[in-house]
């Protein structure tokens, strides 16, 4: 029945700097949205939209779900290392268990939604990783 993951959505009343942070920070570029009542945009990566931010004056109290986090795959370890340092991003550094152990990243948005970027096993990490690591 499903084919795929399609899209998130992320409810923000931060709107400009959750749309920088996914786009400036993480690379996804924004592009067409329907013309809904509301503030927002969606962010793509390649043709598809797989972030869909929505604009609100005030976060919904209760919070609603359960989603624990989002994660994309990522490439190119080290520069984005550095792009996320240069930037002030705070973010922790895994090797995942097992085989293949691949490179997980995990930051927070604007919004506290937790993001993970997952790199393939044979990435080569900065030199000092262990130093630079995060935690």
């Amino acid at each position: 029945m499903i084919l795929r993951m399609d899209h998130f959505t992320v409810v923000s009343d931060q709107l400009e700097a959750t749309r920088d942070f996914y786009s400036r920070i993480l690379g996804l570029i924004e592009g067409p949205r329907p013309p809904f009542p509301v503030p927002g945009y969606w962010l793509y990566a390649g043709d598809q939209p797989v972030l869909h931010v929505v604009g609100v004056s005030e976060m919904p109290q209760p919070r609603r779900g359960a989603l624990d986090h989002m994660a994309f795959h990522a490439q190119g370890l080290q520069k984005v290392w550095a792009h996320l340092e240069h930037h002030g991003v705070h973010f922790k550094v895994i090797r995942a268990p097992g085989t293949p152990r691949t490179w997980q990243l995990f930051m927070q948005d604007p919004n506290g939604v937790e993001v993970e970027l997952d790199f393939e096993a044979d990435e080569v990490p900065p030199v000092d990783w262990k130093n630079r690591a995060g935690g």
